[in-house]
């Protein structure tokens, strides 16, 4: 499973780490704390309870003196007594005689702790028979006008410690109930301090997907001093530096294609009296000795080219305008493939694969335009045979010209529908305008469709696909 990368499910995830790991800190110490004072308490209450019930012996014990009688069995067994009480368990040793009351004997007294009792009150927790207990231990001594003596009685107490356990228990669940109540109020937190703290992130985010869908006219309103403000601002100060930016481009983006607009038509006029001068010279340039003849031939080449290139641009200009548009209506692909070729002499030098029962639903001039630059485009810059094949698909019509040249340069093959775009330095200056497969292209997107170029061996396949309208 991929870790989270949201700035958002990291901030929550950070700050609720934060926040169990603060509860948890915190909840240790304090149950640490607590146990400690539980546990010093209950060893405090037992080595008072024991040095008290010790103090209050009156049989005589130690070295006697004159006239006191050894203690008996019963003696000790009434000091076992006193020290008894509900949860313990009392050991009495004095010489060669035991007392026990309870299920705890001498062989449960740890060897460590029968030690330090001889020198004072002592306790240690210890686990007996799955049991945690307490055990008080202590020698009695007595004053005999030199200073205190060892009599070589030994109480030990065991206390069990269950109601303390019990208590560390209880302190142990409320300390993970209320630390998984601040887990879930800070994780409550985190999530709305994230959606606070990344509000105007995402009003960014907004803006800026504005700005790249066009509405460059975007702007955010600037609150606070911090950093984001301070980002929001400079968001605006770019928003709208780029929208002058822009605004500047495309008026001269407009102004650049109304002057080609307005130059192509105004070369009409006299482009169609230089025509028909040249149709006249045309039938004279036989009759002329060969100098003028070659000139009068060259004058008329530039004169076709110059009609081709000012056709184009008007064509150009109108796709810039957003004045193109389609006229469709079904059409007999076989038939308007052959008159294409027709119309411009090319039957003989094309071959055409294509059933003469295949209909679609076409802008006949349009396509006929589409036919055209492919055909002329690989008649000029291909070498023979040049074929067209077209076939219906199951979602429209898709047209191949291919030829069988040199085939167009790698380095040339992204650039080949760009404008004024030849491909190789070694092409003459008279052939073609550079705008054919652009305009080609600009009518198949009309349509709908699409136009791709593809190395072949030998030569180079073009591919037209129209939807069905």
């Amino acid at each position: 499973m991929r870790p989270p990368t949201g700035f958002r499910a990291r901030l929550v995830i950070t700050f609720t780490l934060v926040a169990v790991t603060a509860s948890v800190l915190v909840a240790t110490i304090g149950f640490e704390l607590a146990k400690s004072a539980l546990v010093k308490r209950a060893e405090n209450s037992a080595v008072d309870l024991v040095s008290r019930e010790l103090s209050r012996i009156t049989f005589p014990i130690g070295r006697l003196r004159p006239g006191e009688a050894t203690p008996s069995t019963r003696e000790l067994a009434s000091l076992t007594q006193a020290l008894d009480g509900p949860g313990r368990s009392v050991v009495i040793e004095y010489g060669n005689l035991t007392n026990a009351d309870g299920p705890m004997t001498m062989s449960d007294v740890p060897n460590e702790l029968h030690g330090r009792a001889k020198q004072m009150v002592v306790s240690q927790r210890h686990i007996l028979h799955n049991e945690l207990w307490l055990i008080v231990g202590a020698e009695v001594y007595r004053d005999h006008g030199a200073g205190p003596e060892a009599t070589g009685l030994r109480a030990f107490v065991f206390f069990a410690m269950r109601d303390e356990q019990s208590q560390l228990a209880t302190l142990r669940a409320k300390l993970a109930q209320g630390g998984s109540a601040v887990v879930g109020i800070a994780l409550i937190v985190a999530l709305l301090s994230a959606r606070q703290v990344l509000l105007p992130v995402r009003r960014l985010s907004a803006a800026a997907q504005a700005l790249g869908e066009g509405r460059l006219d975007t702007r955010l309103p600037v609150r606070g001093q911090d950093e984001l403000a301070e980002l929001t601002a400079r968001f605006n100060d770019a928003a709208a530096a780029l929208e002058l930016s822009v605004s500047e481009l495309r008026s001269l983006e407009a102004m650049s294609r109304r002057f080609v607009a307005d130059v192509s038509h105004e070369l009409r006029t006299p482009l169609t009296a230089m025509t028909a001068v040249a149709d006249m010279l045309s039938e004279e340039a036989n009759r002329l000795p060969q100098a003028p003849a070659e000139a009068v031939r060259l004058v008329l080449s530039e004169i076709e080219r110059l009609r081709e290139l000012v056709e184009h641009l008007i064509e150009v200009s109108r796709f810039d305008a957003g004045t193109a548009t389609l006229n469709v209506e079904e059409v007999n692909v076989a038939d308007a493939i052959q008159d294409c070729l027709e119309v411009r002499g090319w039957s003989e030098k094309v071959r055409v694969n294509s059933s003469r029962s295949l209909l679609a639903t076409v802008d006949p001039r349009r396509f006929d335009v589409i036919v055209a630059n492919l055909v002329g485009n690989a008649l000029k810059h291909g070498e023979p045979p040049v074929m067209v094949s077209a076939r219906g698909t199951d979602n429209g019509l898709e047209v191949k010209v291919r030829d069988h040249g040199k085939g167009i340069p790698p380095e040339a093959m992204p650039h080949v529908f760009d404008r004024f775009f030849k491909a190789g330095s070694g092409r003459a200056r008279s052939q073609g305008s550079g705008l054919g497969l652009a305009i080609a292209r600009a009518n198949a997107h009309l349509h709908g469709g699409t136009i791709s170029v593809r190395a072949q061996n030998p030569g180079t396949l073009f591919t037209v696909w129209l939807p069905h309208s």
